[in-house]
């Protein structure tokens, strides 16, 4: 068995975007920014499961020197992650997700985020959300962020 914990963090943008977290849109704008969609989620969830394979980590197998990937749905890079996981014999035991910030309220689609996540994984994905109270950037509403731990087995 193989463990990892990852963070991921993008700030709101600028630029009307889509919010996607946890693989779902959440708003037509308000999005993050980022090289991707940036689902802090997805995007936690796969460097992750990447860190305990031992492949890599999420900047350096979709980093921003990787134009393909400009743009890139979290469920893509989330898709991707897996696909090299199962490549490395590795399987995935589960993923839990703790979603950090003070918006969008995230409990009315908690269900539907994992179950989501959970198909696209192939293994369970439980996800809770918390905030700040208002401390620090992510209180602000400056940003959003994500912590995942994945366990693989072989």
């Amino acid at each position: 068995m193989r463990v990892a914990t990852a963070l991921d963090v993008h700030a709101f943008s600028t630029e009307p975007r889509p919010l996607m977290l946890a693989c779902l849109e959440f708003a037509p704008t308000g999005g993050l920014a980022g090289h991707s969609d940036a689902d802090v989620a997805a995007h936690a969830a796969a460097d992750a499961l990447l860190i305990a394979s031992g492949i890599g980590e999420l900047g350096t197998v979709f980093g921003t020197d990787r134009p393909e990937w400009a743009g890139a749905s979290g469920a893509a890079l989330l898709g991707e992650a897996v696909r090299l996981v199962l490549a490395d014999d590795w399987h995935v035991a589960n993923i839990s997700i703790q979603i950090i910030g003070q918006k969008p309220r995230f409990a009315p689609r908690k269900i539907e985020a994992q179950d989501a996540m959970s198909r696209l994984v192939g293994a369970p994905v439980m996800i809770a959300a918390t905030t700040t109270d208002h401390l620090g950037a992510l209180g602000r509403v400056e940003g959003i962020g994500a912590l995942s731990t994945a366990l693989l087995t072989r």
